[in-house]
């Protein structure tokens, strides 16, 4: 009998679960009642996707969840089995070792779109998801957007721009 059969008041039941993560397939054995957030963190290691309120208030732990803004807080890990999770990690290329950043990356950069970088990841994951669904989005429903993350640094105006200048730059280079 293996620890995955039985469950006691000390040791809580566990399961297997695979996670498609980034286009990669994780099997992953963990309690049901952890949420995503967590095991993306602690079980996967991308530590990319922070952990803020944990009540689904901040933002900070926005993922993509079949290319649409989710809060990873809010969302048990065996919730999301069966569909594919997109971490701030996805949006680089190049690895670990040598990231380059992606479109959205170096507008954020370029407008000054961050300050101590705690909400980024996750404004940058809502930002991707609104973007592809959104395309033409002007800046008054980009700003109504990022309305739903929390940034205490920045006063939103600069992540505005970054994002109208990404979405810009998106629909110049589909027009050629």
């Amino acid at each position: 009998m293996s620890d995955l059969d039985t469950a006691s008041p000390m040791q809580p039941e566990r399961q297997l679960m695979t996670l498609e993560v980034n286009g990669e397939e994780h099997e992953v054995i963990t309690e049901p009642r952890r949420t995503l957030v967590d095991v993306l963190r602690h079980e996967l290691r991308l530590t990319g996707t922070h952990v803020g309120c944990e009540h689904g208030i901040c933002g900070a732990c926005t993922v993509l969840v079949d290319d649409r803004p989710v809060r990873a807080c809010l969302m048990f890990a065996a919730q999301a089995e069966g569909t594919r999770i997109r971490t701030v990690e996805s949006l680089s290329s190049g690895g670990p070792e040598r990231p380059e950043l992606n479109d959205l990356q170096r507008a954020f950069r370029a407008h000054h779109g961050l300050q101590c970088g705690f909400c980024t990841p996750g404004f940058l994951m809502l930002a991707e998801g609104f973007l592809a669904e959104h395309p033409q989005a002007t800046k008054e429903e980009i700003r109504e957007v990022v309305a739903a993350n929390l940034c205490r640094c920045t006063g939103y105006q600069s992540i505005v721009e970054a994002i109208d200048g990404c979405a810009t730059a998106r629909r110049a280079g589909k027009e050629r």
